[in-house]
């Protein structure tokens, strides 16, 4: 066969080779199932980092609008007033509850009341802080789930599409590509979708619970700081 030939029949089986589409299509039940939930998991992969992305994005500004307004001197009454209505994210959360127990007591006179003030206030913060980071870390930990689990599914894909091939080629007693190239085609489609829904998910888990780590101490640190203001007006109350 001539060279020009040979071109010729390589293009045209490249032209009428199957599509990502038809692979689907024309796939084993077992292989369609697989591909089914490794394309779920892959959308929720997806829906879940681009609302953690979005929610932390929106609390660090929050946070950062709130420090420079709990910082610019302005009296703690005035700013409760501001942040308690509404309370809509972890630090004004944390700062109303503070206030909320700081009114409840009042001002102590004795140094033994006061410590113990200063010590509740600093726990119903941490709750405060504990239930709030509980919230942003829901469906986290499915990302880490994905990510270590999805390659394994796409390999039971890939090892259940090459099996199909044997069994097509000893049903057929024919062993050219022509045979086998469906049953791997899709073998091979199943280990490019556990890829494609584990490779984000682990980069997405361990970016997310960076910044949510860094998030959280962010809080404490506040938590410390309030803590730090409210001893300073107690002193200064008590000593007036």
């Amino acid at each position: 066969m001539q060279p020009d030939a040979i071109t010729a029949v390589g293009v045209g089986a490249v032209a009428a080779g199957p599509s990502l589409m038809s692979l689907v299509l024309q796939a084993d039940a077992v292989v369609k199932t697989v591909m089914l939930v490794l394309f779920l998991a892959s959308v929720w992969c997806w829906a879940v980092i681009i609302e953690k992305a979005w929610r932390l994005a929106r609390l660090k500004r929050k946070a950062g609008q709130f420090e420079r307004a709990f910082w610019s001197g302005a009296p703690l009454d005035e700013l409760y007033r501001r942040a308690a209505d509404p309370a809509d994210h972890p630090m004004a959360l944390m700062f109303a509850t503070g206030m909320d127990e700081w009114r409840e007591t009042g001002d102590p006179k004795d140094a033994v009341r006061r410590e113990s003030l200063l010590g509740r206030i600093g726990r119903v913060m941490r709750l405060t802080l504990d239930r709030e980071v509980q919230r942003l870390e829901r469906h986290l930990p499915s990302l880490a789930t994905i990510g270590s689990t999805a390659p394994f599914v796409g390999l039971f894909g890939t090892v259940w599409g090459i099996m199909n091939s044997f069994q097509a080629i000893a049903a057929t007693k024919n062993t050219t590509l022509a045979v086998v190239a469906p049953g791997i085609a899709e073998a091979l489609l199943a280990t490019a979708l556990g890829l494609l829904a584990a490779i984000p998910a682990v980069v997405a888990y361990n970016k997310l619970s960076h910044e949510l780590d860094a998030y959280a101490e962010r809080l404490e640190s506040f938590a410390d700081e309030f803590g730090v203001v409210v001893a300073r007006e107690l002193d200064a109350r008590a000593g007036g």
